[in-house]
């Protein structure tokens, strides 16, 4: 017979889809959260004896997040940390877990006399995404977007590349140059006003892209990564994943007419994918919750 041990493992209530309106005046406000609650520590009987004394049912969780946004959501991450501390205190075997959102934007319609009271449109590309993770006496916390689609229609390049028998690519130093990006910062402390931060990182990521030439995505991403750790020192750590929106310049040769890289063709499909994560000098270049993302962040 083989002996066997549990290893790691966590379990919970997955997507729960949470939308808060806040109407104590006519003028609501809306909340829209897809809410994971994911819970570790002493499971060993639940797995090996069928001993669900330890086992705090999934439905439980789920009703919990529902419950919580009773008192408001206030900003994701704060919202997680409520509920991350709640089920490492309220039962002792549970020493940790995992708490992840996604917040989707809603935008007020504009009315006849301005923006509506009470009537919004789904606004804005990208998803803010808000991760707290508890081990033991540790709390972490990661922030971010995804989907945040960008483009520079010119100042970006690629160039001095090595090449062989296959590269056929052309070198070019006037391209376009687009994106969607997905990035992940990772604060070192807790206590911080998450929705003024969030907004300041969007705008310089934004910043960050647009500045200067770009002679690689990964030199641009460079670029993003140090306007946000300068001006936000409780950030350790920032990572992106970000694909090539590729788009080629059509030849309209064959129908007698020049294309000044004026019209394009943009393709989805092979794309590259550039990933890469910055820290602060000093900083834990493993850190453990990065464990918990699938993919590269």
């Amino acid at each position: 017979m083989t002996n066997i041990i549990l290893g790691k493992n966590q379990y919970g209530k997955a997507e729960n889809r949470v939308v808060r309106i806040t109407r104590d005046t006519d003028r609501h406000e809306i909340e829209d959260l897809n809410v994971t609650s994911q819970l570790r520590g002493d499971f060993a009987a639940v797995h090996f004896e069928g001993d669900n004394a330890h086992c705090v049912a999934t439905d439980t969780q789920k009703n919990t997040v529902f419950a919580f946004a009773k008192d408001g959501i206030g900003s994701p991450e704060e919202y997680l940390l409520r509920l991350g501390r709640h089920f490492t205190g309220e039962f002792d075997w549970v020493t940790g877990g995992r708490w992840a959102a996604e917040q989707y934007t809603w935008l007020r319609i504009q009315g006849d006399n301005g923006e509506h009271d009470h009537a919004f449109v789904r606004g804005g590309t990208e998803t803010r995404t808000a991760i707290v993770q508890i081990d033991g006496d540790e709390t972490t916390v990661t922030a971010g977007l995804q989907d945040l689609t960008v483009l520079k229609s010119t100042q970006s390049g690629f160039v001095g590349y090595p090449r062989d028998k296959y590269t056929t690519l052309p070198e070019t130093e006037d391209r376009i140059l687009a994106t969607s990006v997905t990035a992940r910062w990772r604060y070192n402390r807790t206590d911080i006003d998450f929705n003024e931060t969030f907004a300041d990182v969007r705008r310089l990521l934004l910043a960050g892209f647009s500045r200067n030439y770009s002679y690689a995505l990964q030199h641009t991403l460079k670029e993003m990564a140090e306007a946000v750790l300068a001006e936000h020192p409780e950030i350790d750590e920032i990572r992106f994943s970000t694909p090539n929106k590729h788009h080629f310049v059509v030849d309209l040769s064959p129908f007698g007419l020049e294309n000044p890289n004026e019209v394009f063709y943009a393709a989805d499909r092979p794309y590259g994918l550039i990933e890469a994560s910055f820290l602060r000098e000093g900083a834990d270049a493993d850190h453990w919750s990065w464990d918990a993302f699938a993919g590269f962040c």
